[in-house]
């Protein structure tokens, strides 16, 4: 009988195993996730695809904004070119750009440099850099875990400000910082357009016959700078299986699931689904499956002020075999999350850490630990499915 009943378990996550592998190699497949974009789309109707073939109901609710395409971004100076990307909440440029002598931020250069992890736009850091003012450029040296071009989010997306800014990869610091070291004379062009168009959040909607209560809803961002296959794919991956197994068990409350685009752009997606829904952000319960769950060489913590969801993701994610720890119960946390802490919410994160963090190079399969996305992923679904109770 013991046999028997570990054949079952082993039977059961080889087969969650093969489900988050196939759903995780066709998301990285789709290309760069960015809000609004051909990935972005894509992503949506895979999506949409994939929850509705597990039976649960759903739509697609689009919002407007304005794209940021780019079309010339880089930094000249000392002979050489060097590409960039934008930071999309500040201004852009012309063609011709900005010129001035490059500094270290503090100092009286035209163009500032600053080393700058993508985690500075939660520090404060970033912002209080920008609003300084003073200077007709800023030059962000990324400075992830890993070498590239690990991009800041746009937390101001709708409203830029400062001066026109870009991001270089951490390849060129040397170069850069001697640049600024002696004030070489440089010209920064941040230049783009902006297009109207509408990007989409993914709503899976469970509601049985008699189901009475305040709503419990399952969130998860759905878009990024890039493929993002470990930073997005083991969230994405938990709320399928979420879906999956109350479909199977039913709930006795409302619960919605939502998967939304504009995380990188100030969280457009889940400012549009709390305008559709006036007064959710207390009365309903928030299960947010954040970044990097079962990201490879990374961490996986639980967020929660309120004892009981704390207690219950312990249980379960020891349950599952899942190594993890619990932030300070005062920590005001980062993302999405962070939107409903605000507004006096009632939450459950899961968030990992990740060497590829905002990088290019975060890509199935080498970014992730399919390990532990299955044990992430399957307590998850149980944690769901005991809240939906």
């Amino acid at each position: 009988m013991v046999r028997a009943m570990a054949s079952d378990a082993t039977s059961f996550f080889d087969d969650a195993q093969r489900r988050a592998a196939r759903w995780l190699e066709v998301w990285d497949a789709q290309g760069i996730h960015r809000t609004a974009t051909i990935g972005g789309r894509a992503g949506a109707v895979w999506l949409a695809q994939e929850a509705a073939a597990l039976g649960a109901v759903v739509s697609i609710e689009e919002f407007a904004l304005d794209r940021l395409d780019p079309v010339a971004a880089f930094l000249e100076f000392g002979g050489q070119r060097v590409a960039a990307v934008p930071v999309f909440d500040a201004p852009a440029t012309d063609a011709t750009g900005v010129t001035g002598r490059l500094g270290l931020a503090g100092g009286d250069a035209e163009i500032i440099v600053a080393e700058l992890s993508p985690r500075a736009v939660y520090s404060g850091e970033f912002e209080a850099l920008r609003r300084d003012g003073g200077h007709r450029g800023f030059v962000i040296l990324c400075s992830g875990e890993r070498p590239g071009m690990g991009l800041l989010n746009a937390e101001s997306f709708r409203a830029p400000y400062g001066a026109p800014s870009i991001h270089v990869a951490s390849e060129v610091r040397e170069a850069v910082l001697a640049a600024a070291a002696h004030g070489t004379p440089a010209r920064l062009v941040a230049e783009s357009r902006r297009t109207a168009t509408r990007a989409c959040n993914v709503v899976a909607t469970l509601l049985k016959s008699g189901a009475a209560g305040s709503p419990l809803v399952v969130m998860t961002p759905r878009s990024s700078w890039w493929q993002s296959t470990a930073e997005r794919g083991g969230g994405l991956v938990a709320w399928l299986e979420s879906l999956r197994a109350l479909v199977v068990a039913p709930p006795a409350r409302p619960v919605v699931f939502t998967a939304n685009s504009g995380h990188e752009l100030g969280h457009l997606g889940l400012d549009d689904f709390l305008a559709r829904r006036p007064g959710w952000e207390g009365p309903a319960s928030w299960v947010h499956w954040g970044a990097n769950l079962g990201a490879a060489g990374g961490t996986l913590a639980l967020v929660s002020p309120d004892d009981d969801l704390r207690e219950l993701a312990a249980a379960e994610l020891t349950r599952a075999g899942q190594p993890h720890t619990a932030a300070p119960k005062t920590l005001v946390p980062s993302g999405e999350t962070r939107d409903i802490h605000r507004k006096g919410g009632r939450y459950l994160t899961l968030v990992g850490t990740n060497p590829l963090f905002h990088l290019p190079q975060d890509r199935w399969p080498e970014a992730v630990d399919l390990d532990a996305v299955t044990r992430i992923a399957a307590a998850s679904a149980r944690i769901v499915r005991k809240l939906a109770r």
